[in-house]
């Protein structure tokens, strides 16, 4: 709740703020924007039995520049049921400092480290949701049971980029230290998530590079051991995650992405924070990838897409949920998109398939 309010009362202030600024401020503040976008969705679902209008998100964003040099962002999201993790809250709150290209430097609550299609924003990832291997390996509803923080971490990270040729560079790098619990969340146990990632462009429009992730998860609480005797306290999972990653997207619209993901590490059997059994059953490997090209019919306005996407909860063929997914978007005066698309599902670790449509109307403003 406390976020809600918070999220209300920057929404009334800021505009103020950026149209009656003193001369001092507007020495000190550049580039003051306030917007943010509403995706709607309708889904139907035959394997859970769904079938419902939704807002899928509801987002304000206020950011600028300070002193010429130091980048804020502050995105609040204001859906959600208020009375969970997943409900009204901040989702980015950071500053960066960019003085180089070579050296830049992020802190506060941000985008992980880890895989391409993670920081894409949501309206331009350009399918129906992230694929299931980044959901469920990069921090949205991941699988070691951490709370839904949207692939996002509190910490600290340096970024750069090398090696500039016909205006394009060649070597990008990331490198940062999160405290591993996800967002709006303090450090149970004081360890720390070390992320690094890389990439090169050897040609306009293609990168190819890789992400690694190092740490844990704590929570506290009560629950019970191996044996089923009850235990309370802490209790850590590991967290050893890689990923390989490609991704082709031209001047005319094309785009073709495409990851694999690896992850060591038990995870707990509940969602609920204060619940510290582990799964034992599920095992401690699982991984996934996907491959998705969005072509267009009518460049930056009309495109067809398809994907398939494959999570392993166990890194077993037994475990798989293939998905397959074809569909279509139109984008009107640019800063609104409909898209529609089907689903295929083939769920192994269940031994069920079923389909899925999804409906979504995006606006930006």
């Amino acid at each position: 709740m406390k976020n809600f309010l918070a999220s209300i009362a920057l929404a009334a202030l800021l505009p103020m703020g950026a149209t009656a600024q003193p001369g001092w401020a507007k020495e000190w503040f550049q580039n003051l924007k306030l917007g943010g976008y509403i995706i709607t969705e309708y889904q139907w679902d035959e394997g859970k039995d769904k079938n419902e209008f939704s807002t899928r998100l509801i987002r304000l964003n206020f950011q600028g520049t300070v002193a010429k040099e130091f980048d804020f962002r502050i995105q609040a999201q204001l859906n959600g049921m208020s009375n969970s993790s997943s409900g009204p809250r901040i989702v980015d709150a950071y500053m960066e400092w960019r003085r180089y290209d070579y050296l830049r430097i992020k802190a506060g609550q941000f985008k992980r480290a880890f895989t391409f299609d993670n920081p894409i924003h949501p309206i331009d990832e350009g399918f129906y949701a992230y694929a299931s291997p980044v959901s469920k390996l990069a921090g949205f509803n991941d699988r070691n049971g951490c709370h839904a923080s949207n692939g996002r971490d509190i910490g600290v990270q340096v970024q750069g980029d090398f090696a500039k040729v016909k205006g394009r560079n060649i070597l990008h790098y990331q490198l940062a230290v999160y405290n591993g619990q996800g967002i709006n969340t303090g450090d149970k146990d004081h360890r720390k998530d070390l992320m690094c990632e890389a990439w090169v462009t050897p040609v306009e429009g293609l990168r190819i590079g890789g992400s690694g992730w190092t740490g844990s998860y704590t929570r506290e609480g009560t629950g019970t051991d191996a044996d089923g005797e009850a235990i309370s306290g802490k209790r850590t999972v590991g967290v050893n995650r890689y990923a390989i990653s490609a991704e082709y997207a031209t001047k005319n619209d094309w785009n073709l992405r495409g990851e694999y993901i690896h992850s060591q590490g038990k995870a707990f059997k509940s969602s609920t924070e204060t619940d510290i059994t582990i799964n034992e059953d599920l095992g401690d490997k699982a991984d996934g990838w996907y491959m998705g090209v969005i072509a267009p019919l009518k460049q930056k306005v009309f495109h067809a897409k398809a994907r398939y996407s494959c999570y392993r909860s166990m890194a077993t063929a037994s475990s798989a949920q293939h998905q397959y997914e074809v569909g279509l978007d139109y984008i009107f005066w640019k800063r609104v998109k409909a898209q529609a698309a089907y689903i295929y599902v083939n769920d192994r670790s269940v031994d069920k398939k079923y389909s899925m449509i999804d409906c979504q109307l995006s606006v930006r403003f």
